[in-house]
């Protein structure tokens, strides 16, 4: 990890005032982390008492971002699902928390959706950052596998590539991975995916 990258991670602004995590690290609780993301403009993530500071989105992953909503909508409304995007925190488990680019459910009812953070999810996509790929690719496909989330989205517009993964057991297994003049299409519910070119020529 390179300083910058590090340096961007232990710090953030709430209420206008500049916070340094190093100090804390470790220390934070659940309840800490909750109410500090109620006032904070940046995007967290907490695990084990530790906090990270994701980057503020681009333009162009703002655009891959609308894309892929407006193509998941369609289909998540004529089944009553739900559908949001970042931020609205996901619990993993205790004490851990992830906010996806996208993330789904089938049923709106589902007892998961609730006001302040979701208990789970059936779908979730992530739009991979320049600054840290590893964290989309590997990180959060343990996390998310962790959370029995059954459909993972790796949107990666560094090599212009969807990968779909399908839970099977503890963990993911490629449904499929899709490149320009593919659609790339959901394992768990039928008629949702997106016209991969499509995605990466909207950013």
């Amino acid at each position: 990890m390179d300083t910058a990258a590090a340096s961007t991670r232990l710090h953030l602004v709430c209420n206008g005032a500049h916070l340094d995590l190093a100090p804390i690290q470790g220390l934070w609780t659940q309840a800490q982390y909750l109410r500090l993301t109620d006032h904070s403009r940046q995007l967290l993530e907490f695990t084990d008492g530790r906090l990270e500071t994701l980057p503020m989105p681009t333009r162009r992953h703002q655009a891959i971002s609308r894309c892929l909503l407006l193509a998941w909508l369609p289909v998540v409304q004529a089944i009553g699902g739900e559908l949001f995007y970042a931020p609205l925190r996901l619990r993993i488990r205790e004490g851990k928390f992830r906010e996806p680019d996208l993330l789904l459910l089938r049923d709106a009812k589902d007892p998961r959706n609730q006001d302040d953070y979701w208990r789970g999810a059936d779908v979730v996509a992530e739009i991979v950052s320049p600054d840290n790929p590893e964290r989309d690719t590997h990180e959060k496909r343990l996390d998310y596998a962790e959370a029995n989330i059954p459909e993972y989205w790796i949107v990666n517009p560094l090599d212009e590539m969807v990968t779909v993964l399908s839970l099977q057991g503890e963990t993911y297994a490629e449904h499929g991975v899709y490149r320009r003049g593919e659609r790339a299409e959901s394992a768990l519910l039928d008629g949702l995916g997106a016209d991969v070119a499509e995605m990466f020529d909207a950013a």
